[in-house]
């Protein structure tokens, strides 16, 4: 069952009791100072290059002003930690 949140307390926890961290994909970004498209990479699966980890300030700077939530899921059917995550636009 997927879950729905804006808090960032819940947010960062739930990435980083799975070993993600925060990321934008390099060619998206406008310029040094903002991200680009979020991404929750996971270094420790199938690593993807386009990748770039960047700070929690600077993630979820970018993940209010685009007006985000983060839709996740805790277990997977298996019972196991589920990775499964997306961002969706805030109802509003």
């Amino acid at each position: 069952m997927a879950n729905n949140t804006t808090d960032h307390d819940t947010i960062r926890k739930w990435v980083e009791d799975r070993g993600g961290v925060p990321a934008t994909v390099e060619s998206t970004a406008d310029d040094s100072e903002s991200a680009g498209l979020l991404r929750i990479d996971f270094p420790h699966g199938s690593r993807n290059d386009r990748l770039s980890t960047i700070p929690w300030e600077m993630f979820f700077e970018k993940f209010d002003s685009e007006k985000l939530s983060f839709l996740y899921e805790d277990k997977a059917a298996n019972d196991e930690l589920s990775r499964f995550c997306r961002f969706v636009r805030r109802d509003e």
